[in-house]
């Protein structure tokens, strides 16, 4: 992955956050990876409510659905509505196996659905993957 693209995880759960971490040591990504803890903090961050916005905004987000104060769903449903965020690639990385987050993540236009996988190993192959991925998008 382009190590100038920068990645934004919003994710509630420290565990997650230190997974994803670890995964990107474990793979060598070296973007800059900006955290989030929920929708809220997200959106702050990427208009620059409060603070400067992150500079350059970020190419890739990967979202959990299930947060306090404003969860996956309705993030994606902000991110969509504004002009200068919509084209942001998202991808969904979430416990969720609910066919109604599904739908409604793809009705938003999301890039994947990834189900959080329970052991690192397969945590970290999973972003390798989606590495990966972005990698051919980019070509």
């Amino acid at each position: 992955m382009d190590k100038k693209t920068s990645i934004l995880l919003v994710e509630d759960d420290e565990v997650d956050i230190m997974n994803v971490q670890r995964a990107f040591k474990k793979n060598s990504f070296q973007n800059p990876l900006y955290i989030a803890n929920n929708g809220l903090e997200a959106l702050a961050l990427l208009k620059g409510n409060d603070r400067p916005a992150i500079n350059p905004t970020p190419k890739i987000i990967l979202l959990d659905i299930n947060m306090p104060k404003m969860g996956g769903i309705e993030f994606l449903q902000e991110l969509r509505n504004d002009p200068l965020l919509r084209s942001i690639s998202v991808f969904v990385l979430t416990t969720s196996n609910e066919d109604c987050d599904k739908i409604a993540a793809y009705n938003l236009n999301v890039a994947g659905y990834i189900l959080k996988p329970v052991s690192f190993e397969n945590f970290s192959q999973a972003l390798a993957t989606l590495g990966a991925y972005w990698d051919l998008c980019q070509r």
